[in-house]
């Protein structure tokens, strides 16, 4: 495994994610377009606000599950489940690259309803 890849991937997605969260916040702050004096505008402003707030807060978490995936990297521990100690299987890293499961203990967790 190329680990000066991954690593770079992670930090360019990293980036990618605070962006947007700090993009999300600030458009749901309304830091550049105030909220209308139309109630019935606002009303539209508000509900957007709800899905810039999902957005934000997703970013948020996988922006947790990629610096988690630096720190193990750094450790020397990425790519080994987190649940049964085996290695990730190296499609499930390409797609996935934070994940810290591999494909039988992520789908048990999916079964048994834990993230």
């Amino acid at each position: 495994m190329d680990t000066k890849a991954v690593r770079d991937r992670l930090l360019k997605r990293r980036e990618e994610l605070r962006q947007r969260a700090t993009d999300a916040s600030a458009e749901a702050r309304h830091e550049a377009d105030p909220l209308s004096a139309d109630f019935a505008e606002q009303v539209t402003q508000r509900e957007n606000d709800d899905v810039l707030g999902a957005i934000s807060d997703s970013a948020r978490t996988e922006l947790q599950a990629v610096e988690g995936a630096l720190r193990r990297l750094a450790a020397g521990r990425y790519g080994i489940c987190a649940v049964c100690g085996e290695e990730i299987e190296p499609e499930r890293l390409a797609a996935v690259p934070y994940t810290d499961r591999c494909r039988g203990c992520a789908e048990n967790a999916t079964a048994r309803g834990v993230r």
